[in-house]
Protein backbone atom coordinates (compact mmCIF):
# COMPACT_ATOMS: atom_id res chain seq x y z
CA UNK A 1 0.00 0.00 0.00
CA UNK A 2 1.54 3.68 -0.92
CA UNK A 3 1.63 6.21 1.20
CA UNK A 4 0.37 10.02 0.53
CA UNK A 5 1.82 12.73 2.68
CA UNK A 6 -0.20 15.74 3.04
CA UNK A 7 1.46 18.80 3.79
CA UNK A 8 -0.05 22.07 5.76
CA UNK A 9 2.22 24.88 6.54
CA UNK A 10 0.60 27.20 9.65
CA UNK A 11 1.09 30.24 12.01
CA UNK A 12 -1.67 31.69 14.22
CA UNK A 13 -4.19 29.14 12.67
CA UNK A 14 -6.01 28.36 15.82
CA UNK A 15 -9.31 28.67 14.55
CA UNK A 16 -8.86 26.62 11.44
CA UNK A 17 -6.38 23.59 12.05
CA UNK A 18 -8.65 21.37 13.57
CA UNK A 19 -11.42 21.60 11.21
CA UNK A 20 -8.71 21.16 8.48
CA UNK A 21 -7.84 18.09 9.95
CA UNK A 22 -10.70 16.49 10.26
CA UNK A 23 -12.01 17.49 6.65
CA UNK A 24 -8.48 15.70 5.26
CA UNK A 25 -9.18 12.86 7.25
CA UNK A 26 -12.50 12.31 5.98
CA UNK A 27 -11.18 12.92 2.55
CA UNK A 28 -8.38 10.17 3.56
CA UNK A 29 -10.78 7.58 4.80
CA UNK A 30 -13.39 7.55 1.90
CA UNK A 31 -10.38 6.75 -0.26
CA UNK A 32 -9.16 4.07 1.65
CA UNK A 33 -6.63 2.50 -0.55
CA UNK A 34 -3.76 4.68 0.87
CA UNK A 35 -1.79 4.75 3.78
CA UNK A 36 -1.36 8.98 4.97
CA UNK A 37 0.54 11.23 6.93
CA UNK A 38 -0.43 14.24 7.64
CA UNK A 39 2.14 16.89 8.47
CA UNK A 40 1.82 20.13 9.94
CA UNK A 41 4.89 22.70 10.10
CA UNK A 42 4.03 25.42 12.79
CA UNK A 43 6.27 28.39 12.21
CA UNK A 44 6.37 29.38 16.22
CA UNK A 45 2.75 30.47 16.07
CA UNK A 46 1.47 32.55 19.43
CA UNK A 47 -1.91 31.29 19.66
CA UNK A 48 -3.39 27.95 20.78
CA UNK A 49 -1.90 26.32 17.47
CA UNK A 50 0.66 24.06 18.79
CA UNK A 51 -1.42 23.24 21.37
CA UNK A 52 -4.06 22.08 19.18
CA UNK A 53 -1.87 20.03 16.99
CA UNK A 54 -0.48 17.83 19.69
CA UNK A 55 -4.13 16.72 20.93
CA UNK A 56 -4.85 15.63 17.99
CA UNK A 57 -1.65 14.00 16.78
CA UNK A 58 -2.42 12.50 20.75
CA UNK A 59 -5.01 10.02 19.47
CA UNK A 60 -3.95 9.81 15.64
CA UNK A 61 -0.41 8.63 14.76
CA UNK A 62 -1.01 9.78 10.95
CA UNK A 63 -0.61 13.41 12.26
CA UNK A 64 3.04 14.74 12.00
CA UNK A 65 3.90 17.93 14.06
CA UNK A 66 7.22 20.36 13.45
CA UNK A 67 7.49 23.09 15.68
CA UNK A 68 9.97 25.61 14.25
CA UNK A 69 12.44 27.55 16.82
CA UNK A 70 11.18 30.80 15.61
CA UNK A 71 9.21 32.41 12.57
CA UNK A 72 11.59 31.26 9.48
CA UNK A 73 9.13 33.31 6.74
CA UNK A 74 6.34 32.08 4.57
CA UNK A 75 8.74 30.08 1.95
CA UNK A 76 11.74 28.80 4.08
CA UNK A 77 9.25 27.30 6.54
CA UNK A 78 7.05 25.28 4.01
CA UNK A 79 9.92 24.16 1.54
CA UNK A 80 11.59 22.68 5.03
CA UNK A 81 8.03 20.77 5.79
CA UNK A 82 8.13 19.38 1.93
CA UNK A 83 11.82 17.46 2.26
CA UNK A 84 10.51 16.12 5.86
CA UNK A 85 7.46 14.04 3.94
CA UNK A 86 7.70 10.60 3.15
CA UNK A 87 4.88 9.63 1.07
CA UNK A 88 5.11 8.24 -2.61
CA UNK A 89 3.28 11.65 -3.50
CA UNK A 90 3.12 15.10 -1.49
CA UNK A 91 -0.14 16.85 -1.54
CA UNK A 92 -0.07 20.87 -0.45
CA UNK A 93 -2.85 22.42 1.30
CA UNK A 94 -2.86 25.93 3.58
CA UNK A 95 -4.69 26.02 6.84
CA UNK A 96 -6.72 28.78 6.41
CA UNK A 97 -9.31 26.45 4.28
CA UNK A 98 -9.15 28.09 1.08
CA UNK A 99 -7.21 25.34 -0.55
CA UNK A 100 -10.52 22.95 -0.62
CA UNK A 101 -9.37 19.19 1.05
CA UNK A 102 -12.35 17.56 -0.90
CA UNK A 103 -10.22 18.33 -4.16
CA UNK A 104 -7.70 15.53 -2.61
CA UNK A 105 -9.73 12.65 -4.64
CA UNK A 106 -9.63 14.13 -7.68
CA UNK A 107 -5.67 15.31 -6.91
CA UNK A 108 -5.14 11.40 -6.26
CA UNK A 109 -6.87 9.91 -9.54
CA UNK A 110 -5.31 12.23 -11.76
CA UNK A 111 -1.77 11.15 -10.32
CA UNK A 112 -2.98 7.27 -10.40
CA UNK A 113 -3.10 7.83 -14.10
CA UNK A 114 0.44 8.63 -14.22
CA UNK A 115 0.41 12.73 -13.78
CA UNK A 116 3.73 13.12 -11.70
CA UNK A 117 2.25 16.97 -11.30
CA UNK A 118 -1.43 17.30 -10.52
CA UNK A 119 -1.92 21.64 -10.10
CA UNK A 120 -4.81 23.02 -8.77
CA UNK A 121 -4.93 26.59 -10.99
CA UNK A 122 -7.28 29.41 -8.97
CA UNK A 123 -9.87 30.68 -12.06
CA UNK A 124 -11.83 32.59 -9.31
CA UNK A 125 -11.46 34.21 -5.56
CA UNK A 126 -14.48 34.92 -3.08
CA UNK A 127 -12.93 37.38 -1.60
CA UNK A 128 -11.05 41.25 -2.56
CA UNK A 129 -11.83 41.15 -6.55
CA UNK A 130 -9.06 43.73 -6.39
CA UNK A 131 -6.24 41.68 -4.93
CA UNK A 132 -7.23 38.51 -7.46
CA UNK A 133 -7.07 41.13 -10.90
CA UNK A 134 -3.43 42.23 -9.02
CA UNK A 135 -2.39 38.62 -8.80
CA UNK A 136 -3.90 37.87 -12.33
CA UNK A 137 -1.61 40.67 -13.76
CA UNK A 138 1.58 39.52 -11.69
CA UNK A 139 1.26 35.85 -12.98
CA UNK A 140 1.39 37.65 -16.74
CA UNK A 141 4.37 40.13 -15.88
CA UNK A 142 6.50 37.21 -14.98
CA UNK A 143 4.97 34.82 -17.75
CA UNK A 144 6.33 37.59 -20.40
CA UNK A 145 9.27 38.10 -18.53
CA UNK A 146 10.17 34.75 -18.15
CA UNK A 147 12.55 32.45 -20.95
CA UNK A 148 10.22 29.49 -19.74
CA UNK A 149 7.02 28.40 -19.47
CA UNK A 150 5.05 29.38 -15.72
CA UNK A 151 2.57 28.10 -14.04
CA UNK A 152 0.02 31.18 -13.96
CA UNK A 153 -2.59 31.38 -11.06
CA UNK A 154 -0.83 28.82 -9.37
CA UNK A 155 -0.59 29.27 -5.56
CA UNK A 156 1.31 25.67 -4.49
CA UNK A 157 -1.86 23.99 -4.17
CA UNK A 158 -1.66 20.32 -5.66
CA UNK A 159 0.20 16.80 -5.71
CA UNK A 160 3.63 16.34 -6.26
CA UNK A 161 4.98 12.68 -7.13
CA UNK A 162 8.02 11.85 -5.12
CA UNK A 163 10.47 12.13 -8.00
CA UNK A 164 9.19 16.06 -8.02
CA UNK A 165 9.89 16.37 -4.51
CA UNK A 166 13.63 15.09 -5.00
CA UNK A 167 14.67 16.80 -7.66
CA UNK A 168 13.28 19.48 -5.82
CA UNK A 169 15.69 18.64 -3.21
CA UNK A 170 18.30 18.65 -5.15
CA UNK A 171 18.26 22.36 -6.28
CA UNK A 172 19.51 23.13 -2.57
CA UNK A 173 18.02 26.41 -2.99
CA UNK A 174 18.24 28.33 0.29
CA UNK A 175 15.80 30.81 -0.48
CA UNK A 176 13.49 28.64 -2.78
CA UNK A 177 11.08 30.05 -5.24
CA UNK A 178 8.82 26.72 -5.45
CA UNK A 179 6.38 27.55 -7.99
CA UNK A 180 9.50 28.54 -10.40
CA UNK A 181 11.22 25.13 -9.27
CA UNK A 182 7.78 23.22 -11.10
CA UNK A 183 8.35 25.50 -14.10
CA UNK A 184 11.96 24.59 -14.30
CA UNK A 185 11.60 21.15 -13.79
CA UNK A 186 9.37 21.01 -17.25
CA UNK A 187 7.56 17.91 -16.07
CA UNK A 188 3.79 17.27 -17.63
CA UNK A 189 1.02 18.18 -15.27
CA UNK A 190 -2.74 17.93 -14.95
CA UNK A 191 -4.33 21.55 -14.30
CA UNK A 192 -7.50 21.56 -12.26
CA UNK A 193 -9.50 24.67 -12.06
CA UNK A 194 -11.05 25.72 -8.65
CA UNK A 195 -12.71 28.84 -7.01
CA UNK A 196 -10.87 29.91 -3.94
CA UNK A 197 -13.76 30.47 -1.43
CA UNK A 198 -13.45 32.88 1.63
CA UNK A 199 -11.51 33.07 4.07
CA UNK A 200 -14.05 31.90 7.11
CA UNK A 201 -11.94 32.50 10.51
CA UNK A 202 -9.12 34.28 11.38
CA UNK A 203 -7.56 36.81 9.25
CA UNK A 204 -4.58 36.30 6.64
CA UNK A 205 -1.03 36.85 7.31
CA UNK A 206 0.18 37.96 4.38
CA UNK A 207 1.00 41.30 4.32
CA UNK A 208 2.47 44.34 1.94
CA UNK A 209 6.07 42.98 2.65
CA UNK A 210 5.20 39.35 2.31
CA UNK A 211 3.57 39.90 -1.09
CA UNK A 212 6.22 41.87 -2.21
CA UNK A 213 8.65 39.48 -1.55
CA UNK A 214 7.35 36.36 -3.46
CA UNK A 215 6.52 39.32 -6.34
CA UNK A 216 10.26 40.30 -6.60
CA UNK A 217 11.14 36.31 -5.67
CA UNK A 218 9.61 35.18 -8.83
CA UNK A 219 10.85 38.22 -11.16
CA UNK A 220 14.56 37.45 -10.41
CA UNK A 221 14.51 34.09 -10.22
CA UNK A 222 12.69 33.63 -13.50
CA UNK A 223 14.51 36.67 -15.68
CA UNK A 224 17.63 38.82 -16.52
CA UNK A 225 15.13 41.40 -18.19
CA UNK A 226 15.00 43.66 -15.54
CA UNK A 227 18.55 44.54 -15.62
CA UNK A 228 18.14 44.80 -19.49
CA UNK A 229 15.45 46.85 -19.38
CA UNK A 230 17.61 49.20 -16.55
CA UNK A 231 20.87 49.25 -18.56
CA UNK A 232 18.39 49.81 -21.76
CA UNK A 233 16.62 52.97 -19.94
CA UNK A 234 20.54 54.29 -19.24
CA UNK A 235 21.23 54.23 -22.93
CA UNK A 236 17.73 56.32 -23.90
CA UNK A 237 18.12 58.72 -21.17
CA UNK A 238 21.25 59.62 -21.80
CA UNK A 239 21.10 60.14 -25.53
CA UNK A 240 17.90 61.95 -24.83
CA UNK A 241 19.80 64.03 -22.21
CA UNK A 242 22.67 64.79 -25.69
CA UNK A 243 19.73 65.90 -28.16
CA UNK A 244 18.00 68.31 -25.13
CA UNK A 245 21.75 69.21 -24.54
CA UNK A 246 22.91 69.99 -28.24
CA UNK A 247 19.48 72.01 -28.80
CA UNK A 248 19.81 74.21 -26.23
CA UNK A 249 23.01 75.34 -27.30
CA UNK A 250 22.03 75.66 -30.65
CA UNK A 251 18.78 77.77 -29.32
CA UNK A 252 21.61 79.78 -27.19
CA UNK A 253 23.74 80.30 -30.07
CA UNK A 254 21.01 81.62 -32.62
CA UNK A 255 19.22 83.68 -30.03
CA UNK A 256 22.31 84.63 -27.82
CA UNK A 257 20.71 87.72 -26.39
CA UNK A 258 17.59 87.15 -25.93
CA UNK A 259 17.02 83.31 -24.52
CA UNK A 260 17.53 82.95 -20.88
CA UNK A 261 17.67 78.85 -20.01
CA UNK A 262 16.45 79.48 -16.38
CA UNK A 263 16.88 76.99 -13.52
CA UNK A 264 13.30 74.84 -14.12
CA UNK A 265 14.97 72.59 -16.87
CA UNK A 266 18.00 71.77 -14.64
CA UNK A 267 15.87 71.03 -11.26
CA UNK A 268 13.33 68.84 -13.72
CA UNK A 269 16.48 66.96 -15.63
CA UNK A 270 18.01 66.48 -11.76
CA UNK A 271 14.80 64.89 -10.26
CA UNK A 272 14.09 62.60 -13.41
CA UNK A 273 17.84 61.39 -13.68
CA UNK A 274 17.95 60.88 -9.81
CA UNK A 275 14.51 58.71 -9.97
CA UNK A 276 16.03 56.35 -12.84
CA UNK A 277 18.77 55.71 -10.93
CA UNK A 278 17.28 55.24 -7.43
CA UNK A 279 14.49 52.47 -9.75
CA UNK A 280 18.54 50.89 -11.54
CA UNK A 281 19.54 50.77 -7.72
CA UNK A 282 16.55 49.13 -6.31
CA UNK A 283 16.38 46.45 -9.18
CA UNK A 284 20.47 45.97 -9.11
CA UNK A 285 19.50 45.58 -4.97
CA UNK A 286 16.95 42.73 -5.53
CA UNK A 287 19.60 41.03 -7.96
CA UNK A 288 22.34 41.50 -5.13
CA UNK A 289 20.57 40.44 -2.35
CA UNK A 290 19.61 37.33 -3.86
CA UNK A 291 23.10 36.48 -4.66
CA UNK A 292 23.75 37.07 -1.20
CA UNK A 293 21.19 34.56 0.05
CA UNK A 294 22.42 32.10 -1.93
CA UNK A 295 25.85 32.88 -0.62
CA UNK A 296 24.90 32.47 3.40
CA UNK A 297 23.34 29.08 2.51
CA UNK A 298 21.31 29.19 5.75
CA UNK A 299 19.01 26.29 6.51
CA UNK A 300 15.58 26.19 5.53
CA UNK A 301 14.19 26.11 8.81
CA UNK A 302 15.63 25.14 12.92
CA UNK A 303 13.18 22.34 14.47
CA UNK A 304 12.55 23.17 18.14
CA UNK A 305 10.54 19.64 18.33
CA UNK A 306 8.93 16.94 16.46
CA UNK A 307 5.81 14.93 17.16
CA UNK A 308 4.75 11.47 16.12
CA UNK A 309 7.78 11.20 13.52
CA UNK A 310 8.79 7.95 15.48
CA UNK A 311 5.71 6.31 13.60
CA UNK A 312 5.07 4.90 9.92
CA UNK A 313 2.35 6.30 8.30
CA UNK A 314 -0.76 4.34 8.80
CA UNK A 315 0.20 2.48 11.88
CA UNK A 316 -3.17 1.80 14.48
CA UNK A 317 -4.30 4.18 17.03
CA UNK A 318 -3.28 3.54 20.73
CA UNK A 319 -5.44 1.24 22.44
CA UNK A 320 -7.15 3.99 24.46
CA UNK A 321 -7.83 5.95 21.55
CA UNK A 322 -9.62 3.41 19.51
CA UNK A 323 -11.69 2.27 22.55
CA UNK A 324 -12.76 6.01 22.90
CA UNK A 325 -13.95 6.55 19.77
CA UNK A 326 -15.85 3.44 19.30
CA UNK A 327 -17.71 4.89 22.21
Amino acid sequence: MRTISILTACYNEEDNVEELYNRVRAEMLKIGRYKYEHLFIDNNSSDRTVEILKRIASRDRNVKVIVNARNFGHIRSPHHGLLQTTGDAVIGIVADLQDPPEMIPQLIEKWEQGYPLVLCIKKGSKERPLMFWARKRYYRLVQQLSSIKTIENFTGFGLYDRKVVEIVRSFSDPYPYFRGMLAEIGFQYYEIPFIQPRRERGITKNNFYTLYDMAMLGITNFSKVPLRIVTFTGFVSAFLSLLAGVGYLIYKLVFWQSFSVGIAPLVIGLFFFASIQMVAMGMLGEYIGAIHTQVQNRPYAIERERVNFEYAPGEPYPEEVRVAELV
